[in-house]
């Protein structure tokens, strides 16, 4: 779905990232690779094959859309338990397909926590704000003086309500006037609910589609 986002076009993606066409930039937020490695290395039960489904993802994303760019913004991986040798193997594959691809992170508190990727990755690394065109590149959704906002953090999440007590959580962006949230691209992430209100506007993603709410 094609938005305004500070006087620039911005095409809102069903697999919950954010391409910028004038940047041929791909943006997409708290990927959190290596979480559940983490959380089996605490022995916790939790899936296998989430770093596969979520760099298939990004390959199909990359295919589809012309990109100078790819731009995590934040929570590339999730914990220092995440630079298991399986999770860094799958990564170096993806990158040895990419191998021009400009690849840059901002750093966000799950970095801070797991250290940044091998320098092999070839992903630069950066603190935020970093700025690009009319946006402020930021993990956490602070508001910047001068730029608009495109960040991650927060997972949003908005719920649609049915009959009775019927219930349903969609990952959404959220737009205000100075900031975008992004939802979690990740494929094993929670989520916070926001809710629609004078001055924000929220599209679920579901169905293979993104609706304004």
């Amino acid at each position: 779905m094609a938005v305004r986002i500070a006087g620039s076009e911005a095409w809102l993606l069903a697999d919950k990232a954010l391409y910028w066409p004038a940047g041929e930039a791909l943006l997409v937020a708290d990927i959190h690779f290596g979480k559940a490695a983490a959380y089996r290395a605490l022995g916790q039960p939790v899936p296998r094959g989430t770093t596969t489904s979520n760099l298939q993802r990004l390959d199909a994303l990359l295919a589809q859309y012309r990109c100078r760019q790819l731009i995590f913004l934040g929570d590339f991986l999730h914990a220092r338990q995440s630079h298991a040798p399986a999770t860094l193997a799958a990564l170096h594959a993806w990158r040895e397909r990419h191998t021009g691809l400009d690849v840059l992170l901002i750093r966000g508190n799950h970095d801070r926590s797991a250290g940044d990727p091998p320098p092999t990755l070839d992903i630069r690394v950066v603190a935020e704000p970093c700025l690009l065109g009319p946006f402020a590149l930021q993990h956490e959704p602070t508001p910047h003086p001068s730029h608009h906002v495109l960040a991650g953090h927060v997972h949003p999440v908005c719920v649609l309500r049915g009959r009775g007590r019927q219930r349903l959580g969609l990952p959404c962006f959220s737009l205000e006037e100075r900031s975008t949230l992004l939802p979690a691209f990740g494929a094993f992430t929670g989520g916070m609910q926001v809710s629609a209100q004078p001055g924000r506007r929220l599209y679920a993603v579901g169905d293979g589609g993104v609706w304004p709410i």
